[in-house]
């Protein structure tokens, strides 16, 4: 792919990357990902913070990983600053991709606690990824605010996220078994579940938890 030495990468692919048509979106970011360049980084991360589609967001990370973590990791840090949502859940999506452990601590519990849904499933996934031993635990307990948080898809992704823990987060889920709110407990029983069987379906798992809670909670019926 031809370039400009001085003035970065070439217009032509610029223009490509902002084009209307998904499509040649798509082309761009893939060719960009072939031939890697550490000049095509900034336009890339700039492009994820705004691309609507997700086939060419994805197509971005991929693109993305495909460079030097020596020239990305350190921009895309700069983007879990954003006030923008959608660069910083595309930030976190990446580094959770590319896997280098200097992002660690740059997950902070605002990221983990994040008003946009997205965000911060990205930002469970990657910490749960990313965290060293011995901080497992720390980052269950500041994973269990997050307990009946939205929907299924929010709750699912909050699930892995304590499976990912392992044996560290037990005590953790453990307790909010415990808790008054009936939606925390159902929740933290389906994450139990998922704990000891990644392969059990969470709707199912999350069923069960929440008839479990319905039957404790109910009356006692005298004869």
């Amino acid at each position: 792919m031809a370039q400009e030495d001085r003035n970065g990468p070439d217009v032509r692919w610029r223009a490509a990357l902002e084009a209307p048509a998904a499509s040649v979106r798509l082309s761009a970011a893939l060719a960009a990902g072939t031939a890697p360049d550490a000049q095509y980084v900034e336009a890339l991360v700039r492009r994820c913070a705004v691309e609507p589609d997700f086939y060419v967001r994805d197509m971005l990370t991929w693109a993305l990983t495909r460079h030097e973590a020596s020239s990305t990791v350190d921009r895309l840090l700069v983007e879990l600053r954003s006030a923008t949502p959608q660069a910083r859940s595309q930030a976190l999506h990446t580094l959770s991709k590319i896997g280098d452990p200097r992002a660690w601590p740059a997950i902070t519990s605002e990221l983990l606690r994040d008003a946009d849904d997205e965000v911060a499933r990205a930002a469970w996934r990657t910490a749960a990824g990313l965290v060293p031993q011995g901080h497992r635990a720390a980052l269950a307990e500041q994973l269990s605010t997050q307990f009946n948080r939205g929907g299924r898809d929010v709750q699912l992704s909050l699930s892995r996220a304590f499976a990912a823990l392992g044996e560290a987060a037990a005590p953790v889920v453990e307790r909010a078994k415990a808790a008054r709110d009936p939606g925390v407990r159902a929740h933290a029983l389906a994450t139990e579940r998922i704990m000891q069987d990644p392969e059990e379906g969470f709707d199912g798992a999350i069923a069960h938890a929440r008839r479990t809670v319905a039957l404790l909670g109910a009356p006692m019926v005298e004869g």
